[in-house]
């Protein structure tokens, strides 16, 4: 059975990452996707073990310490991970997972995994970035302004993916991904 094909999807909060993956999950029902373990507390609508895993502070740390995570990162005050045992299990399967991280965990991916498919999504612009996370109506503008500045940093390291993506229409990315995905799946590998 030939291993699973890893595909990471990052880039800058705000962006977009979860709503291309809701579209795409619609449209590839079978892709197995991750379930990051986070810190932050849910947003509305938000479920444990659906969307994250939602950790206390202590029970992330004891993570950590185990190496029970395959990457993980502190973004603006809070912690997120992949529970490493789900992501291997799953490509020894001969399955396909996606992730959906930030800049920071998907370079700590890349060391691990340099075989992976790593996605970088971007926004049309900055200024629909900054009315994007304005749009949301969650962050104070310090917070705001935190998440732009940092976005500008991450954009930088956009040099160590392998594709770039733009997310003008949620159809066209998700489409471009797919497109990513079959190529990848059509790669000779030695």
């Amino acid at each position: 059975m030939a291993k699973g094909i890893l595909f990471v999807l990052s880039g800058p909060s705000g962006v977009g990452k979860g709503t291309v993956c809701s579209a795409l999950r619609e449209k590839l029902p079978d892709l197995v996707y991750s379930v990051s373990a986070t810190t932050r507390n849910p947003r509305l609508g938000e479920e444990n073990g659906v969307n994250y895993f939602f950790k206390t502070r202590e029970q992330f740390t004891a993570m950590m310490e185990q190496d029970q995570l395959l990457e993980y990162a502190e973004y603006v005050g809070n912690y997120y991970g992949t529970p490493r045992d789900f992501v291997e299990q799953t490509l020894a399967n001969g399955n396909d997972i996606f992730l959906e991280i930030e800049v920071q965990g998907a370079l700590q991916v890349k060391e691990k995994f340099p075989e992976g498919v790593f996605i970088f999504l971007l926004p049309p612009s900055l200024d629909e970035l900054n009315n994007r996370i304005r749009g949301r109506g969650t962050e104070s503008q310090a917070t705001i302004d935190h998440r732009m500045s940092v976005a500008v940093d991450e954009i930088g390291l956009m040099q160590h993916y392998d594709y770039a993506v733009v997310n003008d229409h949620i159809d066209c990315a998700c489409e471009r991904i797919e497109s990513i995905m079959t190529a990848e799946h059509c790669k000779v590998r030695i």
